[in-house]
């Protein structure tokens, strides 16, 4: 095996940040037989310059009853990540609504004001960035104040409309906890950081149908401009078995009329949460506009459910009013995932200033609920990813917003490095609990792997069963991250190779089995084949780490992991 170390980067922040002492990133490789070449590994080095964010004064706007950020300072907080968005303190969970509007990039999210726990009241919280990376804690924009929401004001979405601006589509708690969905608007358009928002005054616009019961019918889309001129958008749900996206109709977006069927539904999943349904280039990693609809767009149709995000890629008829699937949901592990580890209740927007469709996903925490209330918050968002078709037309593939490379600082790089089995090797010179990094592996022999049929075999129970330090023909090999001294605590990344039915299988895997010597902490494995070939690319790994998240992009961004780790 060969190693190149492209880059290494350091960025000196205008706040300091604790590092866990005597921490390291390590390339390891254990094979029986062939040497390995690493063709490259860059890492980079960084923080964000406003620990996760500022806050500015709150204005009067409704929300005034619940109280306000507090700024807790990134020194008491040995967990809490440096460049991945999260409020100062409390429960975060789902991404709302993310868009841009008059130069700036909005993201409003599920929040706890009350504390670090899932709450009765959930309202929406509001952050404003100019870059995706540096944000600025607005006001809250939504709270519990009406009759259809009093008990919370849960996910929903943003539409621009045009010549008239952007809407807020939101799922509220009503008096009778029953699940409505309800609309807001701008109070004044031509504020760009959009501070406060209107109820409409004829809320509830949606109302559970028949056959939906009141604690199915949840988190409205992104709506889409049909062929006929009609608005259309999406309701998740639940009903005589199946998990459904129920379809809205409307020609004026206040008044909205049930679709007669589903766009679509299946009894392989349970009910389906944080719905998302969008066009994707079938020639070009660009992005297009959520209404586009034409033969060069395939269309996404994404699912929340089983603490996982699942789609398809089909093809939107809308003359019938109907989605077909190129594969439907089988309900196993062959299903289509953005992340296959801690990533969930996601949405997507159209960044129309690049062209580019963006993905934002909730990563929630892995220690005790006793943990959260004593570090005072809970949950945080993935690294923006940009996303798009792969040339293959079978998957999307994902990858960190170009953005993230303001935060990069000094550059360690090392090219074909020749490694042996069994052998280790430290980067050094790296600040291992906050990089970047990348690594390209090339192994010249494969014939010694082991032959593994993949339609019978869970690759999460395989990477569980077959864990970092079980050797094999061919693997493991990957990166250690956050590994103490003398690998008492370590985090895997890494893959294997076996011989398949039609040629060879890529596994990789997130193993934090060994990332702690604490008890209480979910320390899940999780697994996912890769789809490329390893006779005709070498494999690579891009692994953002950041105190307690590790998020790594397999395969270019074909198979991607995310995992929580408190050493």
């Amino acid at each position: 095996m060969t190693l190149v170390l492209k880059r290494q980067e350091n960025i000196v922040s205008s706040l300091q940040f604790p590092q866990l002492s005597s921490r390291k990133a390590i390339c390891f490789f254990s094979l029986r037989r062939a040497n390995m070449e690493i063709l490259a590994v860059l890492v980079g080095l960084f923080c964000v310059l406003q620990s996760n964010g500022i806050e500015v004064e709150a204005l009067e706007n409704g929300c005034q009853n619940f109280q306000s950020h507090t700024v807790m300072l990134q020194e008491q907080q040995s967990y809490r990540s440096s460049f991945h968005f999260q409020p100062p303190k409390n429960w975060l969970n789902d991404p709302n609504g993310p868009m841009w509007y008059k130069g700036v990039y909005h993201l409003f999210y599920q929040y706890n004001p009350y504390g670090a726990l899932f709450g009765d009241v959930m309202i929406w919280a509001h952050s404003v960035s100019h870059d995706l990376i540096n944000w600025i804690h607005l006001n809250h924009a939504l709270c519990p104040t009406e009759p259809y929401d009093i008990n919370s004001c849960w996910s929903g979405s943003a539409t621009t409309l045009p010549g008239k601006g952007p809407v807020i589509l939101y799922t509220g708690i009503d008096a009778n906890h029953c699940q409505v969905q309800n609309m807001a608007l701008p109070k004044n358009l031509s504020d760009p950081l959009l501070e406060e928002w209107i109820k409409f005054a004829q809320n509830p616009i949606m109302t559970p149908p028949d056959g939906v019961e009141g604690n199915n019918f949840r988190d409205p889309t992104t709506a889409w401009l049909s062929h006929d001129g009609k608005w259309s958008v999406i309701i998740g749900g639940w009903s005589n078995n199946q998990g459904m996206a129920i379809l809205y109709r409307s020609e004026d977006f206040v008044n909205w009329t049930k679709n007669q069927d589903p766009l679509y539904s299946t009894e392989r999943t349970g009910m389906w949460e944080c719905p998302d349904f969008y066009p994707v280039s079938v020639n070009s990693t660009d992005g297009v506009d959520t209404s586009v609809l034409n033969e060069g767009v395939k269309h996404v149709m994404k699912a929340g459910f089983n603490s996982h995000d699942y789609y398809m890629i089909g093809t939107y008829v809308p003359e019938m009013e109907k989605y077909i699937p190129d594969n439907d949901f089988t309900g196993t592990s062959m299903d289509l995932r953005y992340d296959h580890g801690k990533f969930y209740a996601s949405k997507t927007f159209f960044d129309s200033v690049k062209n580019r469709r963006i993905l934002w996903g909730w990563v929630n925490e892995s220690d005790s609920r006793e943990d959260d209330m004593e570090k005072g918050w809970s949950g945080l968002q993935s690294i923006p990813r940009h996303i798009w078709l792969d040339r293959s037309g079978k998957q999307l593939v994902q990858w960190p917003i170009e953005e993230i490379s303001k935060l990069h600082g000094k550059k360690v790089s090392l090219f074909h490095k020749k490694l042996d089995s069994g052998s280790i090797f430290e980067v050094q010179g790296i600040t291992a609990s906050q990089a970047d990094v990348e690594v390209v592996f090339e192994l010249p022999e494969l014939q010694e792997a082991e032959f593994l049929n993949p339609t019978s075999v869970d690759p999460q129970l395989l990477c569980t069963d077959a864990n970092a330090s079980i050797k094999g023909r061919l693997g493991p090999f990957g990166l250690l991250t956050l590994a103490t001294k003398d690998l008492t605590e370590q985090t895997a990344i890494f893959f294997r190779i076996f011989k398949g039915l039609k040629g060879y299988l890529v596994l990789m895997c997130s193993d934090p089995s060994r990332s702690t010597l604490r008890d209480e902490v979910d320390k899940t494995t999780y697994g996912a084949f890769i789809d490329i070939d390893p006779q005709r690319e070498n494999i690579s790994l891009r692994s953002l780490i950041d105190h307690s998240i590790i998020e790594s992009f397999g395969g270019e961004g074909r198979t991607c992991i995310t995992n929580r780790v408190y050493p």
